[in-house]
């Protein structure tokens, strides 16, 4: 099946099929033409000889209508029918009906046997009241569908000799069958002609398409063989000709392919060697924009095979359709950090992109490496936050540090036997505590590999908390208050007291920043069962019940852009859950939008039996 069909696409048959069709055409159209032609010189002849011959009969019923009659003279309507059976009888193969009629519509005599019982009565025939009306010659040719035929069909007025005055009118038909039988027979012979003239051409087309497409079958097989990487062979030259000289050109084409091979085969294989060792993905492009070749670690990265990528648009490709329409965007970037992640699996690439230009410096393409970056961007976020963190943490300290230092600035505070000693005291405290904030800090990447160590030792907690909310005070804001809910007894714990202090210390920190002018934190303390629950609460503008689980997560912030602007990291609450959970603590929020927020925070109390502990 398939040869018949490459028999039917080849040249060789195209070559054959057009020289038949141009010789088709040529006698189709020389054909048409006499055809049309003949018809209308045939019919010219044939209408031209009827009217010759009514034009006769005319004149002989006009005769009949003029000539005076008494009442033993014979009667108008037998001169009539005389007449008329007369005409038919000499023309009977051309004529199918002659009828003639009087000024009054009555039928004198009709030559058609089925018609003549009408004799004598008034006609009908449109054509024959608009001739004795009018005064209309009329000439149609006719169809008769269910016969086939074509018939002439001619009306026309009888004038008197004297007045001419309509005395009758004449009506007839003649069939024109012959004149298109004649046409048949001529078309016949003209069919056989052609078939015959057919035959002949496609002989004479075989002859001459062997011999041009024969040289040319030869170089398509030449080709396909090429096509395998063989150039061993070569075409024969039969002649001198267009298609000698293409043979002597493909065959030079031959050799410089064979030269080109090589070269483009070496090189092929050394890239191919260099994508494969890369351990950066490479994705090329066409000038469009579409990808044409990429390696095995550029698939890996992107987490998709071969059929998916090659031949789509590298925007798409990349993922970057949403913000850029067309390659020439990003042709001036020279890097772009691109988002992969799904689900919980972080991944980012660094693409670099580069243009590949062809000789004339035009753009032909593109280039893109892909590498992997995830650790490195993650490390850099986390050392940025770090950084951050370790600012907000220690901004508490200084502040307090500061504000000391500007009262013992004042002389007479300076002199002051009592204070002086005492706010020195805070402020070597506070340098102490920030030394051992940093250590912390850098210390928190320990934490989450158990590493992490606290010194414990029995405290009294309402004290504590009590020393921690007065250093608040002394730099609270006018506006702000610090309102105290704490019992009267005694709530030992058994704490590291820096760390506590620094998780407390975050805790109302955070209640200032976000508490409006004239509210009032609110600190509380109370003991459930065998633990100590301490409540900060402020009047701020509160969490969203969806994000109270995450604000304890790293880095984590519920409006950013006021944390930012307050000076917050997101760290604090972090710390100070995994602070707590070394205490066998626990801290959770709860909140009301608009009305503020409280942090609770346990601890486990000591047994009063119990002795000392490590």
């Amino acid at each position: 099946m398939s040869k018949v069909l490459g028999v039917f696409k080849s040249i060789r048959l195209k070559f054959i099929l057009i020289y038949i069709l141009l010789i088709l055409i040529a006698i189709q159209i020389i054909g048409a033409y006499f055809a049309r032609q003949l018809e209308t010189q045939l019919l010219e002849n044939f209408t031209e000889s009827v009217n010759d011959r009514v034009q006769l009969l005319t004149f002989n019923l006009e005769q009949a209508f003029a000539e005076e009659r008494t009442e033993n003279d014979t009667p108008l309507s037998n001169d009539i029918r005389a007449i008329i059976y007369d005409f038919d009888s000499f023309d009977s193969d051309d004529f199918t009906e002659v009828r003639v009629v009087d000024n009054n519509s009555r039928v004198l005599g009709t030559t058609a046997q089925f018609d003549r019982t009408n004799v004598g009565k008034r006609t009908t025939e449109l054509r024959i009241l608009r001739a004795l009306s009018a005064g209309n010659r009329e000439e149609n040719i006719l169809f008769n569908k269910e016969t086939g035929h074509r018939t002439l069909v001619i009306s026309k007025p009888i004038y008197s000799n004297t007045d001419q005055e309509i005395v009758g009118a004449l009506y007839l038909q003649a069939s024109i069958e012959g004149v298109y039988d004649q046409m048949e027979d001529i078309n016949r012979i003209f069919a056989n002609g052609t078939i015959l003239a057919i035959t002949v051409s496609a002989l004479l087309g075989i002859l001459v398409a062997q011999t041009i497409t024969r040289p040319i079958s030869e170089m398509k097989r030449q080709a396909q063989v090429m096509a395998t990487g063989n150039f061993s062979q070569k075409v024969n030259v039969y002649g001198t000709d267009e298609i000698g000289q293409l043979a002597v050109t493909f065959n030079d084409l031959n050799d410089k392919l064979r030269l080109s091979y090589a070269a483009t085969e070496g090189e092929r294989k050394k890239l191919s060697s260099v994508l494969r060792n890369m351990t950066d993905g490479v994705i090329a492009t066409d000038k469009k924009g579409d990808v044409t070749l990429l390696n095995e670690p550029a698939m890996k990265l992107m987490r998709k095979d071969y059929n998916e990528l090659h031949g789509k648009p590298l925007l798409t490709v990349l993922g970057m359709d949403e913000h850029y329409s067309d390659l020439f965007e990003i042709k001036d970037e020279n890097s772009l950090i691109i988002d992969f992640s799904e689900n919980d699996q972080d991944l980012l690439l660094k693409a670099n992109f580069s243009v590949i230009e062809d000789e004339n410096g035009e753009m032909n393409g593109f280039l893109t490496v892909l590498s992997d970056v995830t650790e490195q961007e993650k490390i850099e976020r986390e050392r940025r936050e770090f950084v951050a963190n370790v600012s907000h943490e220690l901004r508490t300290p200084l502040t307090t540090m500061r504000s000391y230092l500007e009262a013992l600035s004042d002389e007479s505070t300076l002199k002051n036997e009592e204070i002086a000693p005492k706010f020195l005291n805070v402020t070597q405290n506070e340098t102490e505590r920030m030394i051992r904030l940093v250590n912390d800090l850098l210390q928190l990447s320990k934490m989450d590999n158990k590493d992490y160590h606290v010194h414990k030792k029995r405290v009294e907690f309402i004290e504590f908390i009590s020393a921690i909310v007065d250093r608040f005070e002394l730099n609270l804001k006018e506006e702000l208050e610090i309102r105290r809910v704490l019992p009267n007894k005694r709530l030992e714990v058994w704490i590291d007291t820096d760390k506590l202090t620094q998780v407390i210390d975050n805790i109302i920190s955070n209640a200032i920043k976000y508490s409006p002018e004239g509210g009032t934190i609110k600190v509380e303390v109370l003991q459930e069962k065998n633990q100590v629950i301490t409540k900060i609460s402020d009047q701020g503008m509160g969490i969203p019940q969806e994000n109270l689980e995450q604000i304890f997560e790293r880095f984590y912030r519920v409006d950013k852009a006021r944390t930012r602007k307050l000076g917050g990291t997101g760290l604090g609450l972090a710390i100070s859950r995994e602070l707590l959970e070394a205490h066998d603590g626990q801290i959770w929020a709860s909140s009301v939008e608009g009305k503020g927020t409280t942090i609770h925070f346990s601890l486990p109390l000591m047994r009063k039996k119990r002795g000392r502990q490590s």
